[in-house]
């Protein structure tokens, strides 16, 4: 079995096809929302992601099948005044869980960080994904607080 984990050139289209499905698949299970991404999404997303200068795709292939995915946005922590990566979307196809593949998207999302200069990498994670907070946990991923008597930061949206 080989494993390839490389940052997706969104000018290459089999990278591109390879990263729809990735999120597709993704979408579609439990942990993604059940539902497969909607049309706009997928005639849409790679055009607008070429436009995004602080985004960028991680993916993993098993036998030069696509295997799994992280995207990644960079954002700024005003705190430590340097940038940051926040992984938006991880997700390994079932097929190929449980080989090592998050631990090598993660190690190479770190790597992209670390050459950006950037300060931390940052997650969410459903409260219920006890899988992937232990993966996240290996990875040296914590809950986030300042202060212990205020609790942990929670994740929270708006739909627009």
């Amino acid at each position: 079995m080989t494993i390839e984990v490389i940052q997706a050139d969104y000018q290459n289209e089999q990278h591109t096809t390879d990263l729809l499905f990735l999120l597709n698949d993704y979408a579609m299970d439990v942990m993604g929302g059940g539902e497969p991404l909607s049309e706009y999404t997928q005639h849409h997303l790679i055009e607008n992601l070429k436009q995004q200068s602080n985004v960028f795709t991680v993916l993993a292939y098993v036998d030069g099948k696509p295997a799994g995915i992280a995207n990644c946005v960079v954002g700024f922590s005003t705190f430590a005044a340097k940038p940051l990566v926040n992984f938006h979307d991880v997700s390994v196809v079932k097929a190929f869980r449980r080989q090592g593949i998050t631990h090598l998207l993660f190690n190479k999302v770190e790597q992209i960080a670390k050459d950006m200069g950037c300060c931390k990498l940052t997650l969410e994670v459903l409260q219920g994904n006890e899988v992937a907070k232990a993966a996240y946990e290996k990875e040296g991923f914590a809950g986030y607080e300042l202060d212990p008597k205020m609790g942990q930061a929670v994740f929270w949206q708006k739909k627009l």
